[in-house]
């Protein structure tokens, strides 16, 4: 069994619930709370050793760079990014594809479960699958009638899907050690 991991799945689920409920309330991811993870894990992958915490660092820039593009196009918020980097250093050295997967089909399944549930308007899907696949589609007129980007039901909450991506990685990767040690 590997203690190191079992410790980051407990540490972390807290830390995890609380990030979700608030992104899912208020749309923000506090800077005190994200980086108060930073910091944690920091010191424990420092604990850890050297070689160990120099990989969480470079798992967690990586993976913080998944998103890095969606926030120029401001798909995604500052605090989407700073949690990612978080959850890649949690993740630890060597999961940042299976992170970024696990984050990714979260939030796929986050953003379609809010698209059944009516809590996201649909007309910025609409509208992008227009202007992907219908070339006939006037573009300009198109986005003047989209509503503003800003408003609550044009959010999805992605801290949420971080959450989800990153305990699901925890748990494969402690459920891994179980099976390697029988």
């Amino acid at each position: 069994m590997d203690l190191l991991t079992l410790g980051k799945l407990i540490l972390a689920t807290p830390w995890l619930i609380c990030l979700s409920i608030r992104d899912f309330r208020k749309h923000e991811l506090p800077n005190s709370w994200v980086f108060g993870g930073i910091l944690v894990m920091l010191a424990i992958a420092f604990g850890v050793g050297r070689d160990y915490a120099l990989g969480s660092l470079i798992t967690a820039f990586l993976s913080s760079l998944f998103l890095l593009l969606p926030f120029f196009l401001r798909a995604a918020g500052a605090g989407d990014v700073k949690m990612l980097f978080a959850a890649g250093l949690i993740a630890g050295p060597g999961n940042t594809l299976n992170l970024i997967l696990l984050v990714s089909m979260a939030g796929l399944v986050l953003a379609l479960a809010m698209l059944f549930a009516g809590k996201v308007n649909t007309a910025r899907v609409k509208h992008y699958c227009r202007c992907l696949f219908d070339f006939r589609y006037d573009r300009e007129q198109g986005r003047n009638t989209l509503p503003p980007a800003d408003t609550e039901n044009c959010r999805v909450p992605f801290g949420a899907a971080i959450a989800a991506g990153l305990f699901l990685n925890l748990l494969i990767q402690f459920l891994y050690s179980l099976e390697v040690s029988r």
